[in-house]
């Protein structure tokens, strides 16, 4: 009767081994890739009144780059805006989300992209300065990323920038530099089932088939 019990308990042990090896290696999966990269981009600001007697405007801002990683290699920022004086300067608080200055209207964004597969999506939140006397316009702030296709779906992170334009005639866009400090993580895939998998099945319906024939045994003695 030892030598039955050691027969059915042998494949049942290979069973709940192998899922054990198997939760193991999927929860080794359960990991990130992150991507930490710096681009410069050529960059082109239009802003445009929205609503004046708030001191509310409209910003596009678009750049192009030659060195930035992953096909990132345009980029297409709108944003509100609501500006103040500061002494001779005009300072300009930006955010995608226009209840930020108490208006209801749709949430704007950002898109990275080239003409590969690979793009972020994000929302930002900045600030910059006129300085007219200088020429200027420096600005800097964050874009929070929500989300991407290609090899950045679900990705979720940060983009940290800085920016320094010259002023252009009025009505025109405003030319000017942007470095952008990327830091994303992205979710990897979860494996599809392998062999530990197949393993358990066989070893559980060994497990059964054996148990089966133990207590029809034990039955007929």
């Amino acid at each position: 009767m030892l030598r039955s019990h050691i027969k059915w308990l042998i494949p049942a042990a290979l069973a709940f081994g192998g899922f054990g090896l198997n939760v193991q290696s999927a929860s080794a999966q359960a990991t990130y890739d992150t991507y930490e990269f710096t681009a410069n981009y050529k960059t082109s600001v239009e802003l445009q009144p929205y609503l004046p007697e708030q001191n509310i405007v409209r910003a596009t801002i678009t750049g192009e780059s030659t060195d930035a990683l992953y096909g990132l290699t345009k980029f297409t920022s709108n944003t509100y805006g609501q500006t103040e004086p500061r002494g001779a300067n005009t300072f300009t608080r930006f955010n995608s989300d226009p209840t930020t200055f108490g208006i209801q209207d749709k949430v704007l964004g950002d898109i990275y992209y080239g003409d590969g597969p690979n793009q972020l999506f994000g929302l930002a939140n900045d600030s910059a300065e006129i300085n007219p006397i200088e020429g200027t316009i420096r600005g800097g702030g964050t874009i929070t990323i929500t989300g991407g296709t290609g090899m950045f779906q679900n990705t979720t992170g940060r983009i940290d920038f800085t920016q320094e334009d010259r002023l252009g005639p009025p009505g025109a866009p405003t030319e000017g530099n942007a470095v952008l400090k990327f830091s994303l993580k992205t979710p990897r895939a979860v494996p599809e089932p392998t062999a530990t998998t197949a393993l358990v099945g066989v070893g559980v319906l060994g497990a059964g088939v054996l148990l089966r024939k133990h207590r029809r045994k034990a039955t007929c003695n």
